[in-house]
């Protein structure tokens, strides 16, 4: 698992096994009381092409539109670090400001 980028109580992650994939996406965890909790699968392209759309989600219209913000401001760097995650690399997870 490859940590993307951490956003308030967020975390977007990459899994290696999810390499082949039609579509790339971001899975999202939320930090919880002693474990980290799924909360939204989100992809980020289609065909190669940037195509942000949430897949699976258990959160707010806002707390998705924030996620969404974000990975669209940060796709080139998230897009790359997913393709260190897949080569089996270590990511560099940056913090976003909301």
């Amino acid at each position: 698992m490859g940590q993307l980028a951490f956003l308030k109580t967020f975390i977007l992650v990459a899994m290696s096994i999810d390499a082949n994939d039609n579509r790339r996406h971001v899975h999202v965890f939320q930090k919880g009381q002693r474990h980290l909790k799924s909360v939204a699968k989100i992809w980020i392209e289609s065909n190669g092409e940037k195509c942000i759309e949430i897949d699976e989600s258990s959160l707010s219209a806002k707390e998705n539109k924030m996620l969404v913000d974000a990975i669209d401001r940060h796709w080139d760097y998230i897009n790359e670090q997913i393709t260190i995650t897949f080569r089996g690399e270590k990511t560099k997870p940056i913090n976003i400001e909301n």
